[in-house]
């Protein structure tokens, strides 16, 4: 497992929120919504100097929208599925925006289905804490999935 410390700035993600009170699956049920509407927010989203999008977040934060990690275990909070957007980009109907706070993070690429256990793992033994709610990153280049994990704010 390969950890990596990436410091970023504030930035805006605009996606379908659920929450883990929506039941099983609801994941998987936002992207799919998120996917199949995407034409709605394209526009809006963050690309790169080629047009590419920069990237697909499933963010997270507790009930609060206080992006702290989830409650009870990591079993209890909310969830955004969505792009990267220009920060004075406004969410349209259905939709909704969250911005996120500077942080540094342990970025990770997800391996395998107990990266996020193993790298809570790692904080644990190295004594580093946790100080807000874990993000998946999807890097539209590569395709290749991340977990950020926010060990200071910025």
């Amino acid at each position: 497992m390969k950890i990596e410390k990436q410091m970023k700035a504030s930035f805006s993600v605009i996606g379908k929120e659920g929450s883990t009170l929506d039941g099983q699956g609801f994941i998987q049920k936002l992207w799919e919504d998120a996917n199949s509407h995407f034409s709605e927010v394209q526009a809006l989203a963050k690309k790169d100097e080629n047009g590419n999008l920069i990237g697909i977040w499933g963010a997270m934060s507790d009930y609060t929208h206080s992006f702290k990690p989830w409650e009870e275990n990591f079993s209890k909070g909310l969830y955004l599925a969505g792009i990267e957007c220009t920060d004075d980009a406004y969410a349209p109907d259905g939709w909704t925006k969250w911005t996120i706070p500077s942080y540094e993070y342990l970025c990770v690429e997800v391996e395998s289905e107990s990266t996020f256990l193993d790298v809570l793992d790692y904080m644990n033994t190295n004594s580093i804490a946790l100080v807000g709610a874990v993000h998946d990153f999807t890097c539209p280049s590569s395709g290749k999935n991340y977990m950020y994990f926010p060990i200071r704010t910025l």
